[in-house]
């Protein structure tokens, strides 16, 4: 079957205890926009937070399920252990160290991975996470800032980074990116001692790469606040994801079938050491229930949903993201 090179990063998914202040940390001290507030389509009681630049551009979503009583996170292997977001150039570093301090984030030093500098930090629930210099990227273009955030335009994040997984077996997950996702390898670096393998799809760049490091004398992480749930990939339209049905169907490779998700299209699989992976349309997008002046201000309930907001609503805590 002809199948187009996956895009890169469509979107990376998170788990918070706390919407509020999970809201605050993304959007005062990170600078990124609320672009929907919604609720999980598969758990219409708990939200679907979606943060990223000026409009959502597929390759800017960070987003998060808000599960209050989830447990601590516990760290360890077969997981997306880390989450990187782009900024414009390496001196944007320095300026977000100043903040990171002034703030009392918790961060480390800069430092410099596969030929880019990063600086890696954690949210208020441990959520690991790397911003990583756009400044040499020649891949997959960045997003746009949202002209109100709170950071300037020339240090705002402007999208998705590199991915990193920590798996038991690198072979096999390897394996799974290159044969059937169409991932190259690209590069290896070290990282704490341990070697990280460097894939990329499509344009390649920084929007578009999967770090993959194997560390096989750990447990399996145990998800919960501050743990990434999934990761999904681009796929231009709905006709290109129904051929990866097809494809999965055909290689008995069990998975979701297509889902629809009315900002997007989306099929789910694992990958051979349990990771779960998503591919997503990059549209329709965001501005079919609300318009680009207020996304993220009012609660956005798809179509389907829309008979149940009463009930729906009821069960949520109230959220205001309105400035």
């Amino acid at each position: 079957m002809n199948l187009k090179p996956l895009k890169g990063q469509h979107h990376v998914s998170a788990i918070t205890g706390n919407a509020k202040k999970n809201y605050d940390f993304y959007t005062k001290i990170l600078g990124l926009r609320l672009v929907k507030k919604t609720v999980n389509q598969d758990d219409t009681s708990v939200y679907h937070l979606f943060y990223a630049d000026e409009r959502g551009n597929p390759g800017t979503d960070l987003t998060f399920f808000e599960f209050p009583n989830a447990g601590q996170t516990r760290l360890g292997t077969n997981s997306i252990s880390a989450t990187s977001l782009r900024v414009p150039k390496d001196a944007s570093l320095e300026y977000w160290k100043h903040r990171f301090v002034d703030h009392e984030i918790e961060h480390n030093d800069i430092s410099y991975e596969s030929g880019r500098a990063t600086l890696s930090f954690k949210d208020f629930e441990g959520q690991r996470l790397i911003l990583v210099s756009d400044e040499n990227n020649v891949g997959v273009a960045s997003g746009k800032p949202w002209e109100k955030s709170p950071i300037p335009k020339e240090h705002a994040i402007v999208g998705l980074g590199p991915v990193m997984f920590t798996v038991a077996r690198l072979e096999a997950t390897a394996n799974v990116l290159t044969n059937l996702l169409g991932f190259r390898q690209k590069d290896s670096y070290t990282l704490d001692g341990y070697s990280v393998q460097v894939f990329e799809t499509g344009e390649g760049g920084t929007g578009a790469e999967v770090h993959v490091l194997e560390r096989n004398d750990l447990p399996v992480e145990r998800q919960g606040r501050g743990s990434v749930h999934h990761v999904a990939f681009r796929v231009e339209n709905q006709e290109e994801l129904l051929k990866w049905v097809d494809v999965l169907k055909d290689i008995r490779v069990p998975n979701s079938g297509f889902v629809e998700r009315y900002y997007f299209k989306s099929l789910y699989f694992r990958e051979a050491n349990g990771i779960l992976i998503e591919l997503a349309t990059d549209g329709p997008g965001f501005e079919g229930d609300e318009p680009f002046e207020t996304l993220g201000e009012k609660l956005s309930l798809p179509p389907y949903f829309e008979n149940q907001r009463e009930a729906i609503e009821s069960r949520l805590k109230p959220l205001e993201t309105k400035e």
